[in-house]
């Protein structure tokens, strides 16, 4: 099974499951996006006592033993503590094919609610990366930071994305595609990627961003719409054009470009030189075709301040979208017809947070 270079569309994920090269239950709805597979979780929760990666050679399962605390059943919805380490094991497994590989990342949903997620397969020496022609189970890694989650099977807080061969963009075929499809409202700023800045100019009632606040009740996954976010969020506001970040916190800011990913190219976030400050935009997170295409839409950053205080002033390059080209583009585009909760979108909570 072969498919041209690039980032695989919706429907050739679709070929593969048809194949077998994912093994997975029967399809969700709107599981399939225009780039990427939503991964599912499985009935059981492993609640380990520190974060570990197997290794080469050793799988999940036998190294399991030496981390393991105690076991959580999920069918009837439990709760994964605020700063405790699981594992759950994923409903979808691989056998990819040669010259195909894959990497995985949380959903934006998860990312704005500080959930972090990451994918282990068996001989893994590092996160969300899925070596060419890897075949075994996929587990995911969940670390609640900000709130305590209601999880239950089938819930879907990661996603994979699949390529054939090298499909990112150098500066020189980035700086083109912009030429041809502005990728901002702007001039842009290419560096190892598109650079996007912070935008701390003030909104209505001088609103820039949230804080998660530090003690607040459980968020259950499945409720969409309806928590208040003065419970769970302070929010940030100022006409400095600049915040403090403090140590430890979680923000919720947006960027000042509006950015496009043109319906032939997908794109992740990434974050910038270390040497930029002691923050970390740090959900490195998926955008799909077609997302900002006609509607522009602003990258939402999830923000966390390291050991010291650090100012952050309105335009500052926090951030850098990686471009990738696609294989073949999606029978699909983001905001097109499936569930897209954040196209067009602005300073925005997670879908699980009622507006303001």
């Amino acid at each position: 099974m072969q498919f041209p270079p690039g980032v695989l569309a919706s429907q050739q994920i679709e070929t593969l499951i048809a194949a077998g090269a994912i093994a997975t239950p029967p399809l969700a709805k709107d599981q399939v996006q225009p780039a990427s597979l939503d991964l599912r979780l499985g009935e059981i929760a492993y609640r380990v006592r520190a974060s570990f990666l197997p290794g080469a050679g050793r799988s999940l399962s036998d190294r399991l033993p030496e981390f393991e605390m105690h076991r959580i059943d999920l069918r009837a919805g439990a709760v994964l503590e605020k700063g405790a380490v699981y594992l759950v094991p994923l409903q979808e497994a691989l056998a990819l094919p040669p010259g195909l590989s894959a990497v995985a990342n949380a959903k934006s949903s998860t990312g704005r609610l500080d959930l972090l997620t990451r994918t282990v397969t068996d001989g893994g020496s590092e996160f969300d990366r899925i070596p060419e022609g890897y075949a075994g189970p996929l587990y995911a890694e969940i670390c609640p930071r900000s709130f305590s989650v209601l999880v239950r099977p089938g819930m879907r807080l990661n996603q994979i994305r699949f390529r054939a061969g090298e499909a990112v963009l150098d500066d020189a075929a980035l700086a083109a595609l912009h030429a041809e499809t502005p990728l901002v409202d702007g001039t842009p700023v290419i560096d190892d990627g598109l650079g996007f800045s912070v935008d701390l100019s003030p909104g209505p009632d001088d609103l820039v961003g949230w804080r998660a606040k530090p003690h607040t009740g459980v968020i259950d996954l499945d409720r969409l719409g309806q928590y208040p976010p003065a419970e769970f969020w302070e929010a940030i506001r100022t006409t400095e054009r600049r915040i403090i970040l403090d140590p430890g916190a979680f923000y919720i800011l947006v960027s000042r470009e509006a950015v496009t990913i043109p319906p032939t190219h997908a794109a992740e976030m990434a974050p910038y030189l270390a040497m930029v400050g002691e923050f970390r935009v740090h959900y490195a997170g998926f955008f799909d075709p077609g997302f900002g295409h006609g509607t522009p839409a602003r990258g939402v950053l999830e923000v966390r301040c390291h050991e010291a205080p650090f100012v952050l002033e309105d335009g500052q390059i926090v951030g850098r979208l990686v471009y990738e080209a696609m294989s073949e583009t999606p029978a699909q585009l983001y905001g097109q017809g499936i569930a897209s909760n954040y196209q067009g979108q602005g300073l925005k909570l997670s879908k699980h947070f009622a507006a303001p």
